[in-house]
């Protein structure tokens, strides 16, 4: 019999509205991304809409969490930046 192995995933969001990330972690990123977009979470009701630009997944959730703060850093931000230069222009 397998086992599921359960993933974590740190995410990045773009905002529609304002061009900004926002940068988060999760068990399910489908629904989380659904969360975001139909205004249940708070701190990103009011910028609205939102896609996911770039994601990472990790089998430990220490692993993700390590990551997300890592990415809320300000050599986090450049490195997403740079990772991600097409993706953010795109929207501009």
């Amino acid at each position: 019999m397998c086992s599921t192995i359960k993933m974590y995933y740190v995410y990045v969001l773009l905002s529609k509205k304002d061009s900004k990330f926002y940068i988060g972690h999760t068990k399910d990123l489908r629904n989380r991304l659904k969360e975001h977009n139909n205004g249940r979470v708070e701190s990103t009701c009011s910028r609205r809409p939102f896609r996911v630009i770039y994601y990472e997944a990790s089998e430990h959730l220490k692993d993700a969490l390590k990551r997300e703060k890592y990415l809320k850093s300000t050599y986090g931000h450049r490195y997403l930046r740079n990772r991600l230069q097409y993706s953010i222009d795109k929207e501009r």
